[in-house]
C-alpha cells in the first residue's frame, strides 16, 4: 500500500492561530488539548444533536435546550479528546501528525492533564441539573464509550465505530430530553450517523496508516485498506438507509427528502474525490463533512414544516 505523505505536513498543530495571539501562554496547552483550536470536531458532535433537536421538536427547539447540548457537545469533545491524548501519550510523540500535541511536547504535565480533565466532568455533571432524568441516565450511559474509545485502536480495526457511538449520543439525548422517549426514528437517524461517521473518521485515519502499522495500532483504514473506496461507499449508503427510513417513519415533509438528495450528492462527490494516497486530501475531506451536518439540519427543519 502506497501512501505519498512525505510532502505534506500532517502536524495537526498550527502555531500561528488564535490561541497562539489571543490566549494566555499558561492556558494554551488546555486549549489545544480540549482541541478548541480545531473546533471541526466539535461542529460534527454538535450538528446531528441540534439536527434531532429540531426533529424532537417538530421544528424549532427550545433555545435553552439547545444551548446545554451546544456546551455539552462541546464538553463532550473536550472531555474524549483529553481522555484520548492522556491514554495515546506514548504513542503520539511517534505518530507525524500528534507529535506536537501539549502531552507529548512537554507543554503540560500527566498531573495537570489529570487535573484538566477531571473539572471538564465537573462541568459537564453541572449540565445534568438542566436535563430530565432519562437523559442523565442515557449521559452516564455514554461515559464508558468515551473512557474506552482512545484504548480501542490497541485491541480492534474498529475504534471509529465506537467513536461514531459515542459523539453521535447526543442525537439520541435530544429524543430523551424533549419527549422523554427514543423512538424507532431515533435510533435510525443515529444508527445512521454512526455509519456516516465510521466513513468520513475512516477517511482520516488513512493519515495515520503508515504511523499506525508501525506501532501496532489498529483502524477501520487499516482493515479496509486498498479496498477502502468500497467499504466507504458502503458505509455512505447504510447512512442513506437509515436516515431515509427514519424520515419516513417520522413522517417527514418533502423538503426533508430533497435535502436527503443533496447530502447523498455531497457524500458522492467525497467518494469521486477520496484517494488513499492523498492525506492532505483526507483532511478536507473530513472537513468538508461539517456541510453534511449543516444540510442535516436543514433536512430536520424543512421536513417538519412541509409535512
Amino acid at each position: 500500500m502506497k501512501h505519498s505523505s512525505s510532502q505534506a505536513d500532517l502536524n495537526d498543530i498550527r502555531h500561528n492561530d488564535w490561541v497562539e495571539h489571543y490566549l494566555p501562554a499558561s492556558w494554551r496547552p488546555y486549549a489545544r488539548i480540549a482541541r478548541l483550536d480545531r473546533p471541526v470536531g466539535t461542529w460534527l458532535t454538535l450538528l446531528p444533536c441540534i439536527a434531532a433537536l429540531f426533529q424532537a421538536a417538530g421544528g424549532f427547539p427550545d433555545l435553552f435546550r439547545l444551548f446545554i447540548f451546544a456546551l455539552g457537545a462541546l464538553l463532550m469533545r473536550s472531555v474524549g479528546c483529553t481522555i484520548n491524548d492522556i491514554w495515546d501519550r506514548d504513542f503520539d510523540k511517534h505518530v507525524e501528525r500528534t507529535r506536537f500535541r501539549p502531552l507529548t511536547s512537554g507543554a503540560i504535565t500527566l498531573k495537570q492533564a489529570v487535573i484538566f480533565l477531571f473539572a471538564q466532568f465537573a462541568v459537564a455533571a453541572a449540565l445534568l441539573f438542566f436535563i430530565n432524568s432519562y437523559s442523565r441516565w442515557m449521559a452516564l450511559a455514554l461515559v464508558p464509550l468515551v473512557i474506552i474509545y482512545p484504548l480501542c485502536k490497541r485491541f480492534t480495526h474498529w475504534p471509529q465505530a465506537v467513536l461514531g457511538a459515542a459523539f453521535n449520543w447526543g442525537m439520541l439525548m435530544a429524543w430523551s430530553d424533549t419527549t422523554n422517549t427514543v423512538p424507532l426514528a431515533a435510533w435510525l437517524m443515529w444508527a445512521g450517523a454512526v455509519a456516516w461517521q465510521i466513513g468520513y473518521d475512516t477517511m482520516y485515519a488513512y493519515t495515520d496508516i503508515k504511523d499506525d502499522l508501525k506501532l501496532g495500532l489498529k483502524s477501520t483504514a487499516i482493515r479496509f485498506g486498498e479496498q477502502g473506496i468500497y467499504w466507504l461507499s458502503s458505509f455512505y449508503l447504510l447512512t442513506m438507509v437509515c436516515w431515509l427510513w427514519a424520515g419516513y417513519s417520522m413522517a417527514m415533509g418533502w423538503g426533508y427528502f430533497v435535502i436527503m438528495a443533496v447530502i447523498a450528492a455531497h457524500f458522492v462527490w467525497q467518494l469521486v474525490i477520496f484517494d488513499i494516497n492523498k492525506p492532505e486530501r483526507s483532511f478536507y475531506l473530513f472537513r468538508a463533512n461539517v456541510a453534511t451536518g449543516v444540510l442535516l439540519i436543514a433536512a430536520a427543519w424543512l421536513g417538519a414544516i412541509t409535512a
